[in-house]
């Protein structure tokens, strides 16, 4: 199948031509403002689909929102009834097509041109009236308001927020790119990419705040779904390669050296430990607090004791056993590196380690 993709060096275009070439379609045809009409031409004679995403939206007159939007449109269109094809069409339209501005009549009279070579020659076409797309590779300073919070707080410059209050309505870059090839193999495929997310200019300014802060804080924010996820990456990739890493802090005695990584919000934190030859770590108890101890190296020596009945367990743990091992409210516990080198341990807890209400209590085993 050979797809055409209009626009195909902007923000959707770049995402979807990697989406295609995931997906083992690499018969694409790449046209842009580069391009000249008799490449146009070609294209529209060879495409077997077409994904129509160019257009105009920052024009130096409202002349060029005609040109680019309504005007390229109906020039393909023609191009492909003059060849007698119904070459399927899939539009990037916006929710602005028919506001009175010169922006959405602009784009009104894309979707009446695809309407209309719809009606001549039986063609299958697909309007999607998008909303705010947000993610990778978008300009910012352009026409979106993400990638520009994005990029600019990325770089510690200020943002502008008129009204944070202001409700926008937003999709995934991933969603879009996943629903638009969904057309090139299934019928019946809806044109309104879900989910769609309603969130005040306000909620997306904090959020990028909190992943800044981060870096210092140490706490990660649920990144691992819905808006949260996809707002995550979007602002990690307005990184440069000297952004890439940062340093946390390590806390470092003749024991050897303890060292928190990360930590969220509702699930505790992450961290690791170090401990030279003979060196016992640990000697304290928890009420509620729980931790998963994983050996990454080295081998260790794991003692508990209940606090009530002196009832005691030991357990040898070796790297390449792989094993986790559980602290249990009431039970005093200590871990000693037995092995001939240096122990590295990693460490959970289920709960941010709190300084003034700390649950953990000095209790050597006897």
């Amino acid at each position: 199948m050979k797809i055409l993709i209009t626009g195909a060096n902007g923000f959707i275009g770049k995402n979807l031509c990697l989406k295609l070439s995931e997906l083992g379609y690499h018969d694409v045809i790449k046209i842009d403002r580069t391009n000249s009409d008799s490449d146009l031409n070609l294209a529209l004679e060879q495409a077997d689909f077409i994904f129509h995403l160019a257009g105009i939206n920052r024009p130096k007159t409202d002349e060029e929102f005609y040109v680019g939007n309504g005007g390229l449109t109906e020039k393909i269109t023609t191009i492909l009834e003059s060849l007698g094809r119904s070459t399927p069409i899939l539009l990037t339209s916006s929710i602005q097509a028919n506001r009175d501005n010169a922006y959405g009549l602009s784009k009104a009279s894309a979707e009446h041109a695809i309407s209309a070579y719809q009606q001549k020659v039986n063609a299958d076409i697909y309007i999607y009236r998008l909303p705010n797309v947000f993610g990778k590779w978008c300009k910012p300073n352009y026409n979106s308001m993400i990638a520009t919070f994005c990029y600019n707080i990325v770089n510690d410059l200020p943002i502008s927020i008129h009204d944070s209050n202001a409700v926008v309505k937003l999709v995934y870059i991933d969603d879009v790119c996943e629903q638009f090839c969904q057309h090139l193999t299934q019928s019946n495929v809806d044109t309104v990419v879900e989910p769609i997310y309603q969130k005040t200019v306000g909620e997306v300014a904090e959020l990028l705040n909190k992943f800044k802060q981060s870096k210092d804080t140490l706490i990660t924010e649920n990144v691992g779904t819905g808006f949260t996820r996809a707002l995550y990456s979007t602002y990690l990739s307005y990184f440069s390669p000297d952004q890439f890493t940062y340093a946390i802090p390590a806390y470092t005695d003749p024991r050897g050296t303890f060292c928190e990584m990360l930590k969220t919000p509702e699930t505790g934190q992450f961290s690791y430990f170090t401990a030279h030859p003979g060196i016992t770590r640990g000697g304290h108890y928890h009420h509620s607090k729980n931790e998963k101890f994983l050996v990454i190296k080295g081998t260790a020596n794991f003692r508990f004791q209940n606090i009530l009945t002196n009832e005691k367990s030991e357990l040898i743990v070796d790297a390449d056993e792989h094993k986790i091992i559980e602290t249990i409210p009431g039970w005093t516990h200590d871990v000693t590196n037995i092995g001939d080198d240096e122990l590295i341990v990693m460490l959970w807890a289920n709960e941010i380690f709190d300084r003034e209400k700390p649950d953990t209590f000095a209790k050597e085993i006897k």
